[in-house]
């Protein structure tokens, strides 16, 4: 499998996280990867992330979002969804980066949804155009997510 780096990006293009994942699938509209939570455990909403929690992350290049599957180290029990509402994704080389826009969204195994970083989001200086994308994408990927927990199934990649 092939190691790749992934870059979180301000609107500013610049680099506010970074870390590395397996590339599980590629294709033309889309790169699937795995990579572990690097960070102290933490509680986040709700759900305890752990070191080594793994994620499986879907970055699209057509779409304004990307979502991260959550599961535990220990059980590799589905802890939940996790999406950025940004940029479409690039690939370059060995290198994947997206621009974030702040808002984000979480989902819990059992469809409840939480809808994060709302007023970064608003204070964030955007074309009314593009403040309107970001929106769309927001509830284009609630419908998603919607749909994935009522069918039973989880690998977002599994919708096209």
């Amino acid at each position: 499998m092939q190691e790749i780096t992934v870059l979180k990006l301000n609107l500013e293009r610049q680099e506010t996280w970074r870390y590395t994942g397996t590339i599980i699938l590629e294709d033309d509209e889309k790169v699937v990867l795995q990579a572990l939570f690097n960070r102290e455990d933490m509680d986040f909403h709700g759900i305890l992330l752990k070191t080594g929690d793994r994620f499986i992350e879907t970055f699209y290049f057509d779409r304004w979002f990307n979502l991260f599957e959550i599961h535990d180290r220990d059980s590799d029990q589905l802890k939940g969804w996790y999406c950025n509402v940004g940029y479409p994704a690039k690939k370059e080389g060995q290198v994947l980066s997206y621009v974030d826009l702040a808002l984000d969204l979480l989902v819990y195994p059992d469809g409840n949804q939480l809808i994060l970083d709302e007023d970064e989001f608003n204070e964030l200086f955007l074309p009314p155009d593009l403040k309107i994308q970001a929106l769309k994408s927001l509830e284009e990927v609630q419908s998603l997510l919607d749909q994935i927990t009522k069918n039973g199934r989880s690998n977002p990649e599994l919708f096209q």
